[in-house]
Protein backbone atom coordinates (compact mmCIF):
# COMPACT_ATOMS: atom_id res chain seq x y z
CA UNK A 1 0.00 0.00 0.00
CA UNK A 2 1.29 3.46 -0.86
CA UNK A 3 1.85 5.88 1.93
CA UNK A 4 -0.29 8.98 1.81
CA UNK A 5 0.81 12.27 3.33
CA UNK A 6 -2.20 14.52 3.79
CA UNK A 7 -2.56 18.14 4.80
CA UNK A 8 -5.84 18.99 6.57
CA UNK A 9 -5.90 22.64 7.51
CA UNK A 10 -7.96 25.82 7.68
CA UNK A 11 -6.90 29.15 6.23
CA UNK A 12 -8.24 32.67 6.07
CA UNK A 13 -9.44 33.78 2.62
CA UNK A 14 -6.04 35.48 2.22
CA UNK A 15 -4.19 32.25 2.94
CA UNK A 16 -3.06 32.56 6.56
CA UNK A 17 -3.22 29.64 9.01
CA UNK A 18 -2.60 31.77 12.12
CA UNK A 19 -1.98 35.32 13.22
CA UNK A 20 1.65 36.51 13.30
CA UNK A 21 1.89 35.48 16.96
CA UNK A 22 0.59 31.99 16.12
CA UNK A 23 -2.88 32.44 17.63
CA UNK A 24 -5.95 30.95 15.96
CA UNK A 25 -8.71 32.65 17.97
CA UNK A 26 -10.40 33.68 14.69
CA UNK A 27 -10.79 29.98 13.90
CA UNK A 28 -11.88 28.86 17.37
CA UNK A 29 -14.57 31.52 17.72
CA UNK A 30 -16.58 30.59 14.63
CA UNK A 31 -20.30 30.11 15.21
CA UNK A 32 -21.03 26.37 15.32
CA UNK A 33 -24.62 25.87 16.52
CA UNK A 34 -24.61 22.13 15.67
CA UNK A 35 -21.24 21.48 17.39
CA UNK A 36 -20.04 19.90 14.14
CA UNK A 37 -16.43 18.87 13.61
CA UNK A 38 -17.02 19.45 9.88
CA UNK A 39 -15.74 16.00 8.89
CA UNK A 40 -12.52 16.11 10.93
CA UNK A 41 -13.20 12.84 12.82
CA UNK A 42 -13.99 11.08 9.51
CA UNK A 43 -10.63 12.30 8.22
CA UNK A 44 -8.84 11.17 11.40
CA UNK A 45 -10.29 7.67 10.99
CA UNK A 46 -8.09 7.12 7.94
CA UNK A 47 -4.75 8.24 9.39
CA UNK A 48 -2.22 6.10 11.31
CA UNK A 49 -0.13 8.98 12.60
CA UNK A 50 0.09 12.74 12.92
CA UNK A 51 3.34 14.50 12.10
CA UNK A 52 3.52 18.13 13.19
CA UNK A 53 6.07 20.80 13.89
CA UNK A 54 7.09 21.89 17.37
CA UNK A 55 5.10 25.13 17.31
CA UNK A 56 1.92 23.33 16.27
CA UNK A 57 2.47 20.74 19.01
CA UNK A 58 2.94 23.48 21.60
CA UNK A 59 -0.30 25.04 20.33
CA UNK A 60 -2.15 21.73 20.72
CA UNK A 61 -0.91 21.47 24.31
CA UNK A 62 -2.68 24.76 25.09
CA UNK A 63 -6.09 23.39 24.08
CA UNK A 64 -8.45 22.62 26.95
CA UNK A 65 -8.77 19.06 25.69
CA UNK A 66 -6.86 16.84 23.26
CA UNK A 67 -8.25 17.79 19.82
CA UNK A 68 -7.97 14.37 18.16
CA UNK A 69 -11.00 12.12 18.60
CA UNK A 70 -9.06 8.84 18.45
CA UNK A 71 -5.70 7.79 19.87
CA UNK A 72 -3.36 8.29 16.93
CA UNK A 73 0.40 8.47 17.63
CA UNK A 74 1.86 11.96 17.23
CA UNK A 75 5.34 12.61 15.85
CA UNK A 76 6.78 16.05 16.58
CA UNK A 77 9.31 17.26 14.02
CA UNK A 78 11.87 19.30 15.94
CA UNK A 79 15.60 19.86 16.10
CA UNK A 80 15.34 21.84 19.35
CA UNK A 81 12.85 19.90 21.47
CA UNK A 82 14.51 17.25 23.64
CA UNK A 83 11.77 16.22 26.04
CA UNK A 84 8.01 16.01 26.11
CA UNK A 85 5.59 16.88 28.91
CA UNK A 86 4.15 13.99 30.91
CA UNK A 87 0.47 12.99 31.01
CA UNK A 88 -0.07 13.09 27.26
CA UNK A 89 -3.21 11.17 26.21
CA UNK A 90 -1.45 9.39 23.31
CA UNK A 91 2.01 8.22 22.34
CA UNK A 92 4.06 11.26 21.31
CA UNK A 93 7.58 11.00 19.94
CA UNK A 94 10.15 13.55 18.77
CA UNK A 95 11.50 12.92 15.25
CA UNK A 96 14.34 14.74 13.50
CA UNK A 97 16.41 14.50 10.35
CA UNK A 98 15.55 14.30 6.67
CA UNK A 99 11.85 14.02 5.84
CA UNK A 100 12.27 11.12 3.40
CA UNK A 101 14.16 9.15 6.06
CA UNK A 102 11.54 9.93 8.70
CA UNK A 103 8.75 8.82 6.34
CA UNK A 104 10.59 5.56 5.49
CA UNK A 105 11.14 4.85 9.18
CA UNK A 106 7.44 5.42 9.96
CA UNK A 107 6.43 3.25 7.00
CA UNK A 108 8.64 0.45 8.40
CA UNK A 109 6.60 0.75 11.60
CA UNK A 110 3.30 0.36 9.73
CA UNK A 111 2.38 4.05 9.64
CA UNK A 112 1.20 4.49 6.06
CA UNK A 113 -1.22 7.41 6.22
CA UNK A 114 0.19 10.52 7.79
CA UNK A 115 -1.63 13.71 8.73
CA UNK A 116 0.94 16.48 8.17
CA UNK A 117 0.26 19.61 10.24
CA UNK A 118 1.97 22.93 10.94
CA UNK A 119 2.96 25.75 8.60
CA UNK A 120 6.72 25.18 8.38
CA UNK A 121 6.27 21.39 8.34
CA UNK A 122 3.76 21.53 5.47
CA UNK A 123 6.04 23.90 3.53
CA UNK A 124 9.02 21.56 4.08
CA UNK A 125 7.00 18.58 2.82
CA UNK A 126 5.89 20.55 -0.26
CA UNK A 127 9.48 21.62 -1.01
CA UNK A 128 10.37 17.93 -1.27
CA UNK A 129 7.15 17.03 -3.12
CA UNK A 130 6.01 14.77 -0.28
CA UNK A 131 2.34 15.83 -0.05
CA UNK A 132 -0.18 13.52 -1.77
CA UNK A 133 -3.40 15.23 -0.75
CA UNK A 134 -4.50 18.59 0.62
CA UNK A 135 -7.82 19.28 2.32
CA UNK A 136 -8.04 23.03 2.81
CA UNK A 137 -10.94 24.77 4.53
CA UNK A 138 -11.28 28.46 3.78
CA UNK A 139 -12.73 30.60 6.58
CA UNK A 140 -14.52 33.82 5.54
CA UNK A 141 -12.11 36.27 7.16
CA UNK A 142 -9.26 38.41 5.82
CA UNK A 143 -6.50 38.51 8.42
CA UNK A 144 -4.30 40.86 6.41
CA UNK A 145 -1.12 39.33 7.83
CA UNK A 146 -0.02 36.21 9.65
CA UNK A 147 1.59 32.83 9.10
CA UNK A 148 0.98 31.77 5.49
CA UNK A 149 0.01 28.23 4.53
CA UNK A 150 2.29 28.31 1.50
CA UNK A 151 5.79 29.71 1.23
CA UNK A 152 8.13 30.13 -1.71
CA UNK A 153 8.83 26.85 -3.45
CA UNK A 154 11.18 26.02 -6.32
CA UNK A 155 8.91 23.21 -7.50
CA UNK A 156 5.76 23.66 -9.53
CA UNK A 157 3.33 21.11 -8.11
CA UNK A 158 0.11 20.22 -9.92
CA UNK A 159 -2.91 19.09 -7.93
CA UNK A 160 -6.29 17.89 -9.13
CA UNK A 161 -9.39 19.34 -7.47
CA UNK A 162 -11.63 16.40 -6.48
CA UNK A 163 -14.30 17.85 -4.18
CA UNK A 164 -15.61 20.97 -2.49
CA UNK A 165 -18.13 21.10 0.34
CA UNK A 166 -19.68 24.05 2.14
CA UNK A 167 -20.32 23.74 5.89
CA UNK A 168 -22.57 25.95 8.02
CA UNK A 169 -23.06 28.23 5.00
CA UNK A 170 -19.61 29.67 5.65
CA UNK A 171 -16.72 27.16 5.58
CA UNK A 172 -15.54 26.05 2.13
CA UNK A 173 -13.55 22.80 2.25
CA UNK A 174 -11.77 21.69 -0.91
CA UNK A 175 -9.85 18.48 -1.50
CA UNK A 176 -6.91 18.25 -3.91
CA UNK A 177 -4.85 15.22 -4.98
CA UNK A 178 -1.26 15.51 -6.20
CA UNK A 179 -0.98 14.84 -9.93
CA UNK A 180 2.32 13.16 -10.76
Amino acid sequence: MNMSNTVYIATSIDGYIARKDGTIDWLMNLPNPDKSDYGFSVFLDRVDGILMGRKSFEGVLEFKQWPYSRPVPVFVLSNTLNELPGNLPVKVEIVRGGLKRIIESLKDRGINNLYVDGGKTIQSFLKEDLIDEMIITRIPILLGAGIPLFGKNNLELNFEHVATEVYNNMLVRSKYLRKK
